[in-house]
C-alpha cells in the first residue's frame, strides 16, 4: 500500500508559486494611524512539527472599527492607504510574521460591539478548504462580551489570544492544527 499523496489529495505543487506575488506582510499600510504592532508565530501540525508551506490571510478593521469592504455600512471614516488585508507565508520552520495596527471594536450581527480582533484564513497543501479563525488581544475589556468569543468553550479560548512578547508592541501566536492545543476554527 502506498502512503504517498495523490493529485486529488493535495492542492498541488503550484500552491505557493501562485500566491507568492500576492504576499503582503504589512496589513495596515505604513501611514495608517494607530498603535503599530507586530505578530509572529508558527503553524504546527498535530505532532508540533512545523508546517513550512502554509499561507495566512489576515483581515482587519481600522483603528476606529471600519472595514475596507462595501458591506461595511458603518458611518466611520476610512483612512487613505489603509489596506486591512494581507497574506503571509510560513517559512521552513513554520514561522510567520506580519505588522499592522491594533484594530478598533466593530459591530456584530446584532449590533453588539465585538472586541478588537484580527480575522485569519489559513491555507496549505493538503487542505482543500480554507480554515477561518480569529486572534484576540489579551486583557482586552471587550473580550468578556464579544459574541463570537463567548461561543467558544472557556477552556479553548486561550488558542485565540495573542501572547505578549519582549516588546510592548510585539505579540506571539501559534496555530496548532490538531492535538491538545488545537486552535479553534470557525465554520462560515
Amino acid at each position: 500500500m502506498s502512503l504517498q499523496a495523490t493529485t486529488w489529495q493535495t492542492v498541488g505543487p503550484y500552491f505557493r508559486i501562485g500566491l507568492a506575488r500576492l504576499f503582503e506582510s504589512d496589513i495596515a499600510g505604513a501611514d495608517t494611524q494607530g498603535p503599530r504592532i507586530a505578530v509572529e508565530g508558527r503553524v504546527l501540525d498535530g505532532d508540533d512539527a512545523p508546517i513550512p508551506d502554509a499561507v495566512l490571510e489576515i483581515w482587519q478593521a481600522t483603528g476606529n472599527g471600519k472595514y475596507v469592504h462595501s458591506g461595511d455600512i458603518e458611518h466611520r471614516p476610512l483612512e487613505p492607504g489603509f489596506r486591512g488585508f494581507g497574506r503571509v507565508p510560513t517559512d521552513e520552520e513554520g514561522r510567520f510574521r506580519f505588522t499592522t495596527i491594533k484594530p478598533g471594536p466593530v459591530h456584530g450581527i446584532r449590533h453588539a460591539q465585538q472586541a478588537p480582533h484580527l480575522l485569519v484564513g489559513l491555507m496549505m497543501r493538503g487542505l482543500l478548504k480554507r480554515l477561518i479563525t480569529r486572534i484576540y488581544f489579551p486583557d482586552e475589556p471587550l473580550n468578556g462580551q464579544d459574541e463570537v468569543l463567548q461561543l467558544v468553550d472557556p477552556s479553548r479560548r486561550e488558542t485565540l489570544l495573542l501572547h505578549a512578547s519582549d516588546s510592548p508592541d510585539s505579540f506571539t501566536w501559534e496555530i496548532h492544527m490538531q492535538g491538545k492545543n488545537e486552535t479553534v476554527f470557525f465554520e462560515i
